[in-house]
């Protein structure tokens, strides 16, 4: 469908539909597509054609009160100072590459519940846009050695709850794009006294990727809470070489690890 530009523009104005020819991608790789621009019923001047990535984000206000922003984090300008005729159609190829850091959406086809990543169309006509509302949603893929490590916790017994980008940096670790992408679980029974809940993020480059694993450790007593539930923080990360995720146990090391959390370190733990 055809999103229309909110202004008039006399007898009539243009209209731009973008077009995805990869239906499913992967952090690093290209999302290519073409716009689609079809003239209304008088000449009109294209000030501005481009594309951009935008991906739906927690940011969190001074006062803590956390609310969603569509954040862009990749565009491409494809057009300026042109003249699109009367009647018109005109195809413009495009290719976006995507940052290594790009958020996973979907795995093995399924959707990861809470994220959303899209593409939008932006048209300036004389300083008109099209709806910025236009957005097409991405299905991005993990990568061989993502998808191996979301694979490690399933065979772990750990059930996805669900997946969210939030604006913020990692401390201490490489980090290209403003926010990051946590995949939460739930504990699987072999965990389910130790734990509230395990964050799997994955800060991705060429050649290799950081994983890092935030736990939400249970605690009979917290600093100052008193007593009932409490949950203490954890957070740890190891590299991934691609070019040897092959040759690794991920099911053992991760277990090692979060075995090793899971220890009572203190008399309140």
């Amino acid at each position: 469908m055809f999103s229309k530009v909110l202004a008039s523009f006399g007898q009539g104005g243009a209209k731009v539909d973008a077009q995805l020819i990869d239906h499913s991608v992967r952090p690093g790789g290209p999302l290519r597509g073409q716009v689609m621009l079809v003239g209304g019923q008088v000449d009109q001047e294209v000030q501005g054609l481009g594309v951009t990535l935008l991906a739906r984000v927690e940011q969190a206000d001074a006062r803590g009160d956390v609310s969603l922003v569509d954040m862009p984090f990749q565009n491409i300008n494809l057009a300026s100072n042109a003249v699109v005729r009367a009647g018109q159609t005109l195809t413009v190829p495009f290719e976006v590459h995507l940052p290594w850091e790009t958020p996973i959406t979907t795995v093995l086809g399924k959707h990861l519940t809470g994220m959303a990543i899209g593409l939008q169309t932006a048209l300036d006509l004389g300083g008109s846009m099209a709806d910025p509302q236009d957005i097409d949603a991405v299905a991005i893929e993990p990568l061989p050695a993502q998808h191996r490590i979301l694979d490690a916790f399933a065979r772990l017994g750990f059930q996805f709850r669900a997946g969210a980008l939030e604006k913020n940096k990692i401390t201490g670790l490489d980090q290209q794009l403003p926010f990051y992408q946590e995949i939460r679980f739930a504990p699987s029974p072999a965990f389910a006294q130790a734990f509230l809940e395990v964050a799997v993020t994955f800060l991705a480059g060429s050649s290799g990727m950081q994983v890092v694993l935030d736990v939400q450790k249970k605690v009979r007593v917290g600093k100052g809470s008193g007593l009932g539930p409490q949950a203490r923080p954890f957070m740890g990360a190891f590299p991934v070489d691609y070019a040897r995720v092959g040759a690794t146990n991920w099911e053992q090391q991760i277990e090692g690890w979060l075995r090793e959390v899971a220890r009572p370190r203190a008399i309140f733990d």
